[in-house]
């Protein structure tokens, strides 16, 4: 069974939490992300979870981090300049192993730059932001029932991988208001539990330890510095540093065919559009207006790992199209995968393409 509502998306982004059994929420306001933590705070405890504003966004994420080593869904919500203040903790929840998921409805920057607009700008920063190598994943949902979908598949994904997991979205998508069909559950899978006997940074054959939260029964140690498998520093032998570091990247990209999320429209196509989030609205909508299958689309619902192996999906491709909201971030990643042209369309200023733009770019580069 399932309910259908009108909400903002925003909205939907709690309420996935919320199915997805998320309880626990840190956060400090932030416009335009504000509204999750506000729906949060409203139905947080009445789900029996516990809803924290914070002094600020650092300790925000260290709440978090905190409250999923009790073993609870936990999760923040943020926009730019927040995010930049996470980026320390983030990458301690990376070296850790925590599970937690972090929502960035971004807005155009640098700095405070426009809090009420839309952008796309943060979408290097959340897969390479904090210091040293690291892997985390990555969605962006470019509906609000998306919003909905894919905040509840972040969690099933945070947890499976012991890995920080972002909902990349953008002002567009997390104000917007739609239809979101609701279901009365949604499935929930925790993390593997640690083995009996084994070491709680022992890892199996796919590289992710079992995972025994405080209060468990189980004596464990965390640290952010390089640590052995019992989870005690290590810092001065190179070899314990590698194998660790290796680890934690290769337990998420060793899985990017597993875990992709996109959709392809038209495959037999020789011009095909690139998209992520709000952009992809006003491409469907360049293909609908001209119907026939000339235009192709690859839209990517998970961007980090990036899915290099979707491109593939368009054999006749001659040229790629990419509309972002920045100056040209994850084009990067198509032209470093592909032979063919590939063509930036950025925008930048808070207004989402429109198709008499893109219908421009794709009639200069047929």
């Amino acid at each position: 069974m399932s309910r259908v509502e009108f909400m903002q998306g925003n909205a939907a982004c709690a309420e996935g939490a919320l199915a997805a059994g998320c309880r626990f929420f840190g956060g400090y306001p932030i416009t335009p992300s504000t509204e999750i933590a506000e729906t949060m705070a409203r139905r947080l405890p009445k789900a029996g979870g516990v809803f924290i504003s914070m002094e600020d966004e650092i300790a925000s994420i260290a709440s978090v981090i905190g409250a999923a080593w009790t073993g609870v869904r936990a999760m923040t919500a943020t926009s730019g300049p927040g995010f930049s203040l996470m980026m320390e903790n983030i990458g301690y929840a990376a070296m850790t192993e925590t599970p937690c998921v972090i929502a960035n409805v971004q807005r155009g920057g640098p700095s405070t730059g426009q809090p009420t607009r839309a952008a796309q700008g943060d979408m290097l920063q959340c897969r390479f932001g904090s210091h040293g190598d690291y892997s985390i994943i990555a969605l962006s949902p470019n509906s609000v029932q998306e919003m909905f979908d894919l905040t509840a598949k972040a969690f099933d994904l945070a947890d499976r991988f012991r890995v920080p997991t972002f909902l990349m979205a953008d002002e567009t998508i997390g104000h917007m208001r739609e239809r979101v069909t609701i279901p009365d559950s949604v499935e929930a899978t925790p993390p593997r539990p640690l083995a009996e006997g084994s070491l709680p940074f022992a890892a199996g054959d796919d590289g992710i330890p079992g995972f025994a939260p405080f209060g468990s029964g189980r004596a464990v140690h965390v640290t952010g510095l390089t640590h052995d498998e019992r989870g005690y520093p290590d810092t001065t032998d190179p070899e314990a540093h590698d194998r660790l570091v290796r680890r934690l990247v290769e337990k998420v990209e060793s899985a990017r065919r597993a875990i992709a999320d996109y959709e392809v429209v038209n495959p037999d196509a020789e011009t095909v559009f690139v998209t992520y989030g709000a952009p992809s609205r006003t491409v469907e909508q360049v293909i609908h207006d001209r119907p026939g299958g000339s235009i192709g689309h690859l839209r990517l619902r998970l961007v980090w790992p990036f899915p290099e192996f979707a491109l593939q999906e368009f054999p006749n491709a001659k040229v790629f199209l990419m509309p972002e909201l920045n100056l040209g971030q994850m084009v990067r990643e198509v032209q470093r995968h592909v032979d063919q042209p590939v063509v930036a369309i950025p925008k930048i200023g808070g207004e989402l393409h429109t198709p008499a733009e893109l219908v421009r770019a794709l009639e200069a580069h047929r």
